[in-house]
């Protein structure tokens, strides 16, 4: 299954708030779709609730379904909580760090920040955004102007200011961010059940 390139408003009115996809809300909380307003809710099967707990994370994320279940067999096997272990994996993705960092209004703009070649990890370009950042990395803007205003553009708008998480810090003059330790679970960005996510993936792995 593709990136979600669709309304994203619809998506949120589905499975609620997902601040990585858009900052963008909506009064309209009842599901899309012609019989929304009139759609019975807490119906779901165990399954559709699993589905639901899984969607969210990937649309959050930007992840396409391959993806996703890459980083469920990577957090498989490594030792630990499963669910736990998936959520810090993809926390620590470099576009993540970038919208946790408040550099961009979404994690999809902050795939493209990285894509076109303005963000640099400890002093060296890094193009991919699904870069697996680690404690003491120094994540910076590239020194160019077009880079630089592109990033005040956003950081110089007080309605978007964000609460940077413990295991980052930042140094807003210099748009300078730091790594300071892998993320504490209690401190992850989005309300989901990782282990029902562990689950809806335990027979497809």
């Amino acid at each position: 299954m593709a990136r979600y390139r669709g309304p994203r408003l619809r998506i949120i009115r589905r499975l609620g708030e997902l601040p990585g996809l858009t900052n963008k809300s909506t009064i309209r909380m009842n599901p899309p779709g012609e019989h929304g307003s009139t759609k019975k809710q807490g119906k779901l099967s165990q399954y559709g609730l699993r589905l639901q707990e899984k969607q969210k994370l990937r649309y959050h994320f930007g992840l396409t379904e391959k993806q996703l279940m890459n980083y469920v067999k990577q957090a498989k096997a490594m030792k630990g909580p499963t669910g736990e272990l998936l959520l810090a994996l993809l926390e620590m993705r470099l576009d993540n760090i970038i919208f946790r960092l408040g550099f961009v209004p979404t994690i999809a703009a902050a795939r493209q920040l990285i894509s076109h070649g303005h963000i640099l990890v400890n002093q060296q370009k890094v193009d991919i955004a699904s870069y697996q950042c680690q404690p003491k990395d120094i994540i910076s803007v590239k020194d160019k102007r077009q880079s630089k205003q592109l990033i005040n553009n956003y950081l110089t708008d007080s309605t978007n200011q964000k609460t940077i998480p413990v295991h980052l810090s930042l140094n807003g003059e210099y748009l300078v961010g730091i790594v300071n330790n892998l993320v504490d679970p209690q401190f992850l960005g989005l309300n989901v059940n990782e282990l029902l996510i562990v689950e809806y993936y335990s027979r497809k792995i």
